[in-house]
């Protein structure tokens, strides 16, 4: 059995974020501050990110005014407390292969220090000797990272000012071989 780690190109990856409320959405970005996946056999058997929270952006509001409002109450603990924890984690816990270069992976998600289980379908693909590209789609319930800032789980009465709980992940990455 061989096993192959790749590293993460931080410069090449990418995490787009997807926020909804009832009046619409918010979009942005955060970096992948580092990470590795791990193939036995040629299949994904495994991995850890490392996500750098102090890097999110707001890609929607063009008003400078606005966006860094916006972005110092993404940074408070209202939302990530980046302060205390500048970095969030997923760890793969488990791979299982539903087709060729598709996966569903298992995992644990830690952000603000805590962590909960989550679960994905990955597509691996362009693995081209010493480089692979792989994609997902994450869907995270915040409330579960103690962001419950206008959630209706836990306030009523919020009307048109009501956050989804839940947030988008679009994650593109690009890793070589280690």
């Amino acid at each position: 059995m061989e096993t192959k780690s790749f590293k993460i190109d931080s410069a090449k990856s990418s995490i787009e974020w997807v926020g909804k409320k009832v009046t619409g959405a918010h979009n942005g970005t955060v970096n992948i501050a580092d990470g590795l996946l791990t193939f036995n056999d040629g299949k994904l058997t495994g991995g850890k990110f490392t996500i750098d929270t102090t890097s999110i952006r707001i890609l929607d509001i063009t008003d400078l005014n606005t966006n860094a409002q916006f972005a110092g109450h993404l940074a408070s603990e209202d939302f990530f407390g980046i302060e205390q924890y500048p970095t969030a984690t997923l760890e793969i816990t488990s791979v299982s292969q539903e087709s060729d270069g598709i996966y569903h992976v298992a995992g644990n998600l830690t952000i603000k220090g805590i962590s909960h289980p989550i679960e994905f379908d990955a597509e691996v693909g362009g693995i081209d000797g010493d480089t692979l590209q792989a994609s997902a789609k994450l869907i995270v319930d915040r409330t579960k990272y103690g962001m419950r800032f206008r959630s209706g789980n836990f306030f009523k009465d919020l009307g048109d000012t009501l956050i989804f709980n839940d947030f988008t992940l679009h994650v593109l990455v690009t890793a070589k071989a280690a």
